[in-house]
C-alpha cells in the first residue's frame, strides 16, 4: 500500500490551505484553538462561508450537492480544517440524518430537507436515547400513533447535543408493540417548534449546557414526516449509526490536539524543565501518535467504502473505539502536562476575551473542562463495550 500522497493530492491540500487562509476568521480560529466556548453563531459562520464555496458537503453525491471529492480528498479537507483551528461543522443534519433522506426519503422530503441542511438553515439534533433506553436503543418507549393525516408523539428521549438550538429532530419512535422491538421502530422527522415539545438542559461536569432532556406531549407530526416505511425505522437507525460512528473518529481533530499536547509538554514545567524531556512522557506521545497513524488508515478504507455506496460494517465500530479512546488519552496527557495547573476549573475562562486571574499558564485554563468533556466519548454513539460486542458478531461471529 503507497501512503504517500500524490502530487495531484498535494496540490489539493494547497488549494484548501490557502482558501482557509482566506476565509477563516482568525478570532474563529483563536477561539478553537485556545478551548474557548462556541457559540452557534460561530459554527453557523464557518458552515456558511464553506457553504458559499460548495465544500459544506464533501461526502454527499454530486446530484445533492456534494462536492465530488474522493476519500483522500476529504480526509484532507477535514485534517486541514482542524489543524487551522476551524469549528467542527455539526454532524447531525449533514454526516447523520441527511444520508437517511438521500437513502430512504421520498423526493418531497428530499427536494425540501436537503437544501436547508446545506445552507444552514435547519439545525438538526438527534432524538435516539431515552432514559432507560441507552445502550440497548431498541426498547424505547417514545410513542407515536397514527391519527389521520398525523402521527401524535408522547414520550421522552435524553442526552440530545445542542436540541437549544434546533430547528428540527429525527426521533426513533414506537409505532408497533407487537413481535421483536425492533420491528416496532419507526423514523419521524419532527418541527422542533411544535406545540407540545419542551426542552430542559442538563448541565455537564465541565458546567456546559450541551445536552438537554427532549419531551413530547401530544406532539402533531404529519405523516408525511416519516421517513421510508412504518416500524422498518430499525433499519434506518443502523444506517445512521454507522455514519455516525465513522465521524466519532475525528481523526483530523485528533492530529490537531496531538500537536497541542507536545506545544504544551515543550514548555518549562514549575521545576524549569519541559516534561517532553521526560523519556516516560514521550513514551506515552509516541503510543498515542502510533495509535492515532493506525485510526487514520482505517478511517481512510471505511470512507473508501462509503463512496462506492456501500454501508459501514464492522470497522465503524472499531473506529469509534479506538477514536474516542485516542480523544480521552490526549486529554489525559495534556492533563498530565501541566500538573497542578490543570485542577482548577473555571467555566468562565472559556469565555473569549475572560480577564480573570489566571491559575497558572493561560493555556492550562480550559484543559480539565476537556478533561471532563471527553469522559462522554467512549459512551456516545453507543459504548464501547457495545461496540466490541458488534465486531465479535459480524466478524467472529460470536
Amino acid at each position: 500500500m503507497d501512503l504517500n500522497f500524490t502530487p495531484e493530492e498535494q496540490a489539493f491540500r494547497q488549494e484548501v490551505r490557502r482558501f482557509i487562509d482566506d476565509n477563516l476568521p482568525a478570532e474563529l480560529s483563536r477561539k478553537v484553538l485556545e478551548g474557548k466556548r462556541l457559540t452557534k453563531d460561530d459554527y453557523l459562520t464557518w458552515h456558511k462561508i464553506l457553504y458559499r464555496k460548495g465544500w459544506i458537503a464533501p461526502s454527499w453525491p454530486v446530484e445533492f450537492g456534494g462536492t465530488g471529492w474522493n476519500a483522500v480528498q476529504q480526509h484532507i479537507f477535514d485534517e486541514e480544517c482542524a489543524d487551522a483551528g476551524a469549528p467542527m461543522i455539526m454532524p447531525f443534519g449533514l454526516r447523520m440524518v441527511a444520508p437517511v433522506i438521500m437513502a430512504f426519503g421520498d423526493a418531497a422530503q428530499q427536494q425540501y430537507f436537503l437544501p436547508k441542511i446545506l445552507s444552514g438553515e435547519h439545525w438538526w439534533c438527534q432524538g435516539y436515547s431515552e432514559p432507560g433506553s441507552g445502550s440497548d436503543l431498541a426498547s424505547l418507549k417514545t410513542r407515536a400513533e397514527r391519527q389521520g393525516d398525523y402521527y401524535i408523539v408522547n414520550g421522552q428521549k435524553t442526552w440530545t447535543t445542542l436540541a437549544q438550538h434546533a430547528d428540527w429532530i429525527f426521533c426513533l419512535v414506537r409505532t408497533s408493540t407487537e413481535g421483536r422491538q425492533q420491528e416496532g421502530i419507526s423514523f419521524l422527522l419532527i418541527d422542533m417548534k411544535s406545540p407540545g415539545i419542551t426542552v430542559r438542559p442538563i448541565i455537564m461536569l465541565d458546567g456546559e449546557h450541551e445536552i438537554n432532556e427532549v419531551f413530547f406531549e401530544n406532539v402533531k407530526v404529519p405523516a408525511h414526516n416519516l421517513v421510508g416505511q412504518e416500524n422498518k425505522g430499525w433499519t434506518y437507525a443502523k444506517f445512521l449509526l454507522g455514519h455516525e460512528r465513522t465521524g466519532i473518529a475525528a481523526v483530523g481533530r485528533s492530529k490537531r490536539e496531538l500537536k497541542r499536547l507536545k506545544e504544551i509538554a515543550r514548555r518549562e514545567t514549575a521545576n524549569g524543565r519541559p516534561l517532553i524531556e521526560d523519556q516516560r512522557f514521550r513514551d506515552k506521545i509516541a503510543q498515542v501518535e502510533l495509535e492515532l497513524m493506525a485510526l487514520e488508515i482505517t478511517n481512510l478504507r471505511v470512507i473508501s467504502a462509503e463512496r462506492e455506496k456501500r454501508t459501514p460494517g464492522p470497522e465503524a465500530s472499531i473506529l469509534k473505539i479506538k477514536g474516542s479512546e485516542i480523544q480521552q488519552s490526549l486529554s489525559e496527557l495534556m492533563m498530565q502536562a501541566v500538573g497542578h495547573y490543570a485542577l482548577p476549573y473555571s467555566p468562565e475562562a472559556l469565555d473569549a476575551g475572560w480577564q480573570g486571574m489566571p491559575v497558572g499558564a493561560d493555556y492550562c485554563a480550559p484543559l480539565a473542562g476537556h478533561y471532563f468533556n471527553m469522559r462522554k466519548t467512549t459512551i456516545y454513539g453507543g459504548s464501547n463495550e457495545i461496540q466490541k460486542n458488534i465486531i465479535s458478531q459480524m466478524i467472529l461471529g460470536l
